[in-house]
């Protein structure tokens, strides 16, 4: 008979088996990038601009659709979006309503932005962004010419980092395949 201990052991060897097996599928996922660093760099820089604007649930697919029509790479596209994630989506928001205010010359000290805030501290977001869109329209104007402006000063030297990393992480992949021939 198994105790209870035992089962719990198990359970704990498998899960960590499980997660081991998903890092490995997706360090080789990334290890196997396919195209050139431009392209690589070029959707990554897409994602992170598209990452910068406050429209959560439609992030991906438009950094998709950029990716496309500017033949960059779909996945990195995609990765990029991620820079805004639970951690730092309050930063992001807090910086697009500030710089997007100050540029259209609206108060940016005013309380409309605390009901946002409060939603986005409650793992709310898309809460968020009904109230967003439930502002006024000064409001939603302010968050999204924050977020283009975020958006590009973030993307634009996001692209040259990223070429360089992927130009040396594809001549780092081409000297281990020589090695191991």
């Amino acid at each position: 008979m198994v105790s209870r201990q035992q089962r719990q052991e198990t359970l704990t060897k498998n899960e960590k088996m499980r997660f081991n097996r998903q890092f490995r599928y997706v360090y080789l996922r990334i290890i196997r990038f396919r195209g050139h660093p431009n392209e690589l760099a070029l959707g990554m820089a897409f994602g992170i601009f598209m990452g910068m604007m406050p429209i959560i649930p439609f992030q991906t697919a438009l950094a998709l659709a950029l990716a496309i029509a500017f033949r960059a790479s779909k996945i990195t596209a995609a990765l990029g979006t991620w820079i805004s994630n639970p951690v730092t989506i309050y930063i992001i928001y807090k910086y697009c309503y500030k710089i997007g205010s100050y540029i259209l010359g609206y108060d940016h000290n005013t309380k409309i932005l605390a009901p946002v805030i409060e939603a986005i501290h409650n793992g709310e977001v898309l809460n968020s962004i009904i109230k967003i869109l439930s502002a006024e329209g000064m409001v939603m104007a302010a968050f999204l010419l924050g977020g283009i402006v975020l958006g590009i000063l973030f993307a634009a030297p996001s692209y040259v980092i990223f070429l360089y990393f992927f130009k040396a992480f594809i001549s780092w992949r081409k000297s281990r395949k020589v090695v191991k021939a």
